[in-house]
């Protein structure tokens, strides 16, 4: 069993978070089928870092992550903030209230052995300690709307052929009190 550290991040992880972003997204791309679409892999990478230096700038007060390490090595990330400007988008301002949870990132060599579960039950304490109760989540990735979909159910949001033809936008508004049994 890997023993798992979960903290907030520093300003030295961010070279080795930007490393890990990489790693993931590249990972997520070419199983998603979609590795030769370079410009939106770029587009992505450098969304989540200016997530991260938002985190950074503000203390935690715009974006807010949680950083999972196994000996001292980032394998997971998940963060919230302000509901996105595509959440907005999609649902015509319905979830603009809400603050979003996302960049839930697990190494390649670490999926499927909790680690998505223990950032989310992190995230979880983390969003009741600031009073929030609802919070809204979205992926456009097949392989990743398949695990919301087993633990939150159907999505709030479904945008078929969003991103082309099969692939499809998926937006869930959530009860952080009704998921916490769910990690």
């Amino acid at each position: 069993m890997i023993k798992i550290e979960i903290r907030r991040p520093r300003a030295e992880d961010i070279n080795e978070l930007h490393h890990f972003f990489r790693t993931v997204i590249e990972d997520t791309f070419i199983k998603e089928g979609i590795g030769n679409q370079l410009e939106g892999l770029e587009a992505e990478i450098e969304y989540k870092k200016a997530y991260f230096t938002d985190d950074l700038a503000s203390n935690g007060e715009n974006r807010f992550f949680l950083l999972a390490l196994e000996r001292e090595k980032i394998i997971g990330t998940i963060e919230h903030g302000e509901a996105s400007d595509l959440i907005c988008k999609c649902t015509d301002n319905a979830l603009k209230q809400l603050h979003e949870v996302g960049t839930v990132f697990v190494h390649p060599d670490f999926q499927r052995k909790g680690v998505g579960n223990l950032l989310l039950k992190n995230m979880y304490r983390t969003l009741l300690n600031k009073g929030i109760r609802e919070f809204c989540l979205d992926s456009g990735y097949a392989r990743a709307q398949n695990i919301w979909k087993k633990k939150f159910g159907e999505p709030s949001y479904f945008l078929e052929n969003y991103w082309g033809e099969g692939y499809h936008h998926m937006i869930w508004k959530i009860n952080v009190r009704e998921s916490i049994g769910d990690v």
